[in-house]
């Protein structure tokens, strides 16, 4: 018989258990919402995504397999202030009082022209006028009183050759080239050219100031004419694991979807997000059990192109746990990485 003053064990248990139905009630409460009740969920992503919008994908950047069409144009019709003779003009230097010695001449490819009792002469990025200048000079202690002018009466024949080409090609003005796995592109004259991770504006204005630099008046216009996908990895403990081609941004709830929803035995508690920045990858746990938090965190939990979300089979906790798992997710997409290269995220 128990001594007095003391509780029995029945009576012990009950509040204990009363208790611990209370606490476990208190950490799975979830907000429900009424009937016909409206409520603004907030979105949000990485703590170094701020000021991304959801709506719509960052600046698109080209990637490998996407398709270029280059266009190009002949803007022969701009007025410029000043004409520099270059490589396949024709220059026509003319003596007004010895006729005989006037020479008309293709520029050579290394700048010369060549003229009598001074022989070579280099003219490529003069002006005519200039020309006139240095050659009065030159012949002063040859003629008396020299007048010589310089004129430029073909300038066009490297723009004509180029025509001629581009009409007789199936697209006319028109290239397409694809961006190779290595990120490089060959541009029809100036060869490779890094376009991977760079946008349209940036490399078209690369591309104008090269073709520019080899033939005066020549200028491309590049379209994105068919873009590789923008990607999204579900792997891990969902029906359909693998690839998904997004439009725009999603959160990880649509991202399960596309891959067929979670498998039985997922922990939803402990999703990884992984996302490349800056030379790592950043990667962070987000609760998806607590449907009323939307992630564990009171927001929609959103997506990038290339980013991956790993759904667990089992509860992870410790930074190091979530660093593995990514790094043999990332194995598993054929990405050698060491764990030294794995951030965590802490939202």
């Amino acid at each position: 018989m128990p001594e007095s003053g003391s509780l029995s064990r029945p009576a012990l248990i009950l509040p204990i258990l009363a208790l611990l139905a209370l606490l476990v009630g208190c950490s799975q409460q979830q907000t429900v919402l009424e009937v016909d009740e409206e409520v603004v969920v907030a979105r949000q992503s990485f703590s170094f995504a701020e000021g991304e919008t959801f709506d719509l994908m960052p600046k698109y950047s080209i990637s490998p397999g996407d398709t270029l069409d280059v266009l190009f144009q002949i803007r022969t019709w701009l007025e410029k202030d000043t004409f520099n003779i270059s490589v396949d003009h024709t220059v026509a230097v003319k003596f007004i009082y010895t006729p005989e010695l006037n020479e008309e001449q293709l520029v050579r490819p290394n700048g010369m022209i060549s003229l009598p009792y001074i022989g070579e002469y280099y003219v490529v990025g003069k002006t005519p006028k200039q020309v006139e200048q240095e050659l009065r000079k030159a012949y002063a202690g040859i003629l008396k009183d020299p007048e010589i002018y310089v004129q430029v009466p073909e300038f066009q024949s490297a723009i004509k050759e180029l025509k001629r080409d581009l009409h007789t090609a199936p697209r006319g003005l028109s290239r397409l080239v694809t961006v190779r796995p290595d990120g490089y592109v060959t541009f029809p004259m100036i060869g490779e050219v890094m376009a991977a991770g760079r946008t349209i504006e940036s490399l078209n204005t690369e591309l104008n100031r090269d073709y520019e630099r080899l033939i005066s008046g020549l200028h491309v216009d590049l379209f994105l004419e068919r873009h590789s996908g923008s990607l999204v990895y579900v792997l891990g403990a969902v029906k359909e694991p693998g690839a998904f081609t997004i439009v725009k941004p999603i959160s990880v709830g649509q991202a399960l979807a596309l891959a067929g929803s979670y498998s039985t035995d997922a922990q939803l508690d402990s999703v990884i997000v992984a996302r490349h920045h800056q030379g790592k990858v950043i990667a962070t746990r987000i609760d998806l059990s607590r449907s009323g938090a939307l992630g564990g965190h009171k927001a929609m939990f959103y997506l990038m192109p290339d980013d991956l979300v790993f759904v667990p089979r089992t509860r992870l906790s410790e930074a190091a746990q979530i660093a593995q798992q990514v790094r043999d997710a990332l194995m598993f997409r054929g990405w050698s990485i060491s764990i030294e290269n794995i951030a965590i995220d802490e939202l």
